[in-house]
């Protein structure tokens, strides 16, 4: 009787950690905790590369046990500018059946965004993006794909998860000083 009952608490222990593992494991993809040299995946950028004036830099930081990358500058819109971005390729094939991004980030509550650019964004203004406001906490933000809107009215109406070749964290579209702190960054599914 004890065999019997050992033999039914193993199956019920192993088939509750094989239901739930999924989960876990399976709930994001392409994460990004800014540990093990992060300058070599992420880049700055702004709109002086198309003769704005924006100005800005981005740092990566540890306080305590929390790694981050974190954006500050001037957004301005002179010049035809108006953007300050951290951007990071992503590998073919690991976002296949990715819902959404999501962040863990803090910040002075402007207005950011997460532009996603895929195979099908070809020129430098093209990208599909969401809209998100951090608090001065850390907080979770999630941007399911379905919301994220197309630059152009040349690219398709939808991201298609596996077409997604870049993320990039962006200050963007008006005149404001940006501070934005990012602790994790990724896909969920």
């Amino acid at each position: 009787m004890n065999k019997l009952f050992g033999t039914i608490t193993l199956s019920i222990l192993v088939g509750a950690i094989s239901a739930i593992a999924p989960l876990t494991l399976g709930e994001t993809m392409q994460a990004d905790k800014f540990e093990a040299d992060p300058q070599k995946r992420w880049t700055y950028i702004s709109d002086q590369v198309m003769g704005g004036v924006s100005q800005g830099q981005l740092q990566f930081e540890q306080q305590g046990d929390e790694l981050y990358a974190r954006m500050t500058g001037q957004v301005s819109t002179d010049n035809n500018g108006g953007f300050i971005q951290f951007r990071k390729k992503i590998a073919r094939g690991t976002t296949e059946s990715a819902l959404g991004v999501y962040l863990r980030v803090r910040g002075n509550a402007e207005g950011y965004f997460v532009h996603l650019r895929t195979a099908g964004t070809l020129l430098p203004w093209q990208y599909y993006q969401a809209s998100f406001t951090p608090t001065d906490d850390w907080q979770v933000i999630k941007l399911p794909l379905a919301d994220f809107s197309r630059s152009s009215s040349w690219l398709k109406s939808s991201v298609k998860p596996d077409s997604i070749r870049s993320i990039a964290v962006v200050a963007f579209g008006s005149d404001y000083q940006a501070e934005i702190d990012v602790a994790e960054i990724g896909f969920y599914d």
